[in-house]
């Protein structure tokens, strides 16, 4: 059957039995964001350590050994940690926002990322475990706090403000967690979680990359093929049961590929501020395109973080964890938000 679906002003055919929905402006954006990606990772990579020259020369293969360890071992991990996590975040956070239909259900709000963080505390506090254990201890804290937040509003059907509100009572209680650990822990432990809390992507190697690479490359396809289902919700549980997605499953489904990224990012680089909660608000103000919009959000998300960690590095006369960056900007942009769901009633 040759089909021809209506996606506002533009409409696609493809082939005589296949129908593809596209949002050509969608798709301009997200090509445009990786246009912008390209730009902001040569621009992070030409103000490192290295200069200009220096660079070109190392990537053409004529760089001494320490310009390529400078490159190599340092520079190019780092950034690519960066695109990796900011994706990741962003993705994460268009998720939580289309589950609970409220532009404030960011991860950072509503305790999946203070669950990691617990996490990755517990084991750096009590068990001094290493790299890979804190990593797991992030992963498990997330998931440990995403199936406590759900199972607390489950028999309510999980609806977006009783989602939100459990999320954010969990997240203060968490808190209350991190910082008995921190007052229990010896001094050199104590500082060494305070240090990783801020979010920083300083030290991220290649030992970090594979890692969240992994886990990237599997989940966040997973999570954008999956946005057409949690798209459906946004008109409501009955409606979408009647059109065959069952609301339930389906948000069980998002909620658990959602906190893996999230818990996969605080893993990789700590609790990084606010790009959870501004990348897919930017991303969909820029589309104007109906749905989760996971992709686009995980574009913007990489570039945020990109650029935070490049502000972190060159804004400031000692560098500064790119946490502190991005819960600047994001501070600002979460005053904006709340005004503008001020004025509208939606608050």
């Amino acid at each position: 059957m040759t089909g021809v679906l209506d996606t506002g002003p533009h409409a696609v055919r493809v082939g005589d039995r296949v129908s593809v929905r596209v949002h050509r402006r969608a798709c301009v954006v997200a090509a445009g964001l990786v246009l912008a990606i390209l730009i902001a990772a040569i621009v992070s990579l030409l103000f490192g350590q290295l200069g200009f020259g220096d660079v070109f020369r190392t990537l053409a293969g004529h760089g001494d050994r320490s310009d390529e360890f400078l490159l190599y071992t340092l520079a190019v991990p780092r950034l690519l940690c960066a695109l990796l996590v900011g994706a990741a975040l962003g993705a994460s956070g268009s998720v939580f926002q289309n589950l609970t239909r409220n532009p404030l259900g960011s991860p950072d709000l509503i305790g999946f990322t203070t669950g990691s963080s617990v996490g990755a505390v517990f084991v750096l506090t009590v068990l001094g475990g290493g790299m890979a254990a804190i990593a797991g201890g992030a992963l498990v804290g997330g998931l440990v706090t995403g199936t406590i937040v759900y199972a607390l509003t489950i028999h309510r059907k999980a609806r977006g403000y009783q989602l939100v509100l459990v999320g954010i009572g969990a997240n203060a209680m968490l808190q209350v967690v991190t910082h008995y650990l921190l007052t229990r822990a010896n001094l050199e432990s104590a500082m060494a979680a305070q240090i990783w809390l801020t979010g920083n992507l300083n030290g991220r190697g290649w030992e970090h990359f594979w890692p969240a690479l992994i886990v990237v490359a599997i989940f966040l396809p997973l999570l954008i093929a999956y946005g057409r289902r949690l798209s459906v919700l946004e008109i409501g549980d009955e409606a979408a049961t009647a059109l065959g997605v069952n609301a339930a499953t389906t948000r069980l489904g998002g909620l658990a590929l959602g906190v893996v990224l999230v818990a996969t990012a605080t893993a990789t680089a700590g609790p990084v501020s606010f790009v959870a909660l501004a990348a897919p608000q930017l991303a969909r103000r820029l589309t104007r395109a109906p749905g989760a919009g996971t992709g686009t959000a995980a574009l913007m998300g990489a570039l945020i973080l990109v650029l935070g960690d490049l502000l972190a590095r060159e804004a400031f006369p000692v560098e500064l964890p790119t946490g502190i960056t991005t819960g600047a900007v994001g501070g600002v942009y979460l005053g904006w938000l709340l005004c503008t769901q001020w004025r509208s009633g939606k608050l």
